[in-house]
């Protein structure tokens, strides 16, 4: 009997110490399930979050191929527009070539030149004049005042006289009209002044 006894206890621990073992199994089953899981979870982040690189990468290379585009689009119409700003003046300048032309063609088949005809040229050369300060009023260009005092922003002394009828440092006398586009200066007025 006590074989039995004690053979019985030893099946308990036997049972036991399995029960243990399998409790043991399946903590250590569910501990792992749960490891797989966060690694999955992982793997998924990871995953979307490549996608997201990748996506990132193709918006920026064509944000990128865009402003290049962009750029030498902008540099080659910047190139024509410094290439061809003139154009409009110089087209609006072939109307007043055109008329000195005309009136030089009229005196090529002359003999002799009269005194109508002398003045029919001068009536010419006032017209054609007359064309260019309007092509020049057109494009901004403005004679640069003279009747007021010495400005040296405007004017360029090249003598000094004297003249009773001036004050000292007064302009006497225009030598050279000046000409000014808006505010910059293309060339002073050359001015003799009042010593």
């Amino acid at each position: 009997m006590k074989e039995e006894v004690q053979k019985e206890a030893q099946e308990e621990m036997q049972e036991e110490v399995q029960n243990e073992e399998e409790q043991v199994d399946i903590g250590e089953i569910l501990d792992f399930s749960n490891k797989n899981k966060e690694a999955i979870v992982q793997e998924n982040e990871i995953e979307k979050l490549s996608k997201k690189v990748k996506e990132l990468e193709e918006r920026y290379l064509r944000a990128n191929a865009d402003f290049e585009n962009i750029k030498k689009r902008m540099e080659k119409e910047k190139n024509q527009a410094v290439s061809y700003a003139h154009e409009q003046f110089a087209r609006d300048l072939l109307a007043v070539i055109d008329s000195l032309e005309l009136g030089a063609d009229s005196l090529k088949n002359k003999e002799s030149i009269d005194e109508e005809m002398i003045k029919k040229m001068k009536e010419g050369i006032d017209l054609t004049i007359e064309q260019f300060k309007k092509v020049f009023e057109k494009h901004g260009i403005e004679l640069i005042d003279t009747t007021g005092g010495f400005n040296p922003h405007f004017h360029e002394a090249v003598m000094q006289i004297e003249s009773e009828d001036h004050k000292e440092g007064e302009i006497v006398q225009l030598l050279q009209k000046g000409y000014k586009i808006k505010d910059r200066i293309l060339r002073p007025a050359m001015v003799s002044i009042a010593k």
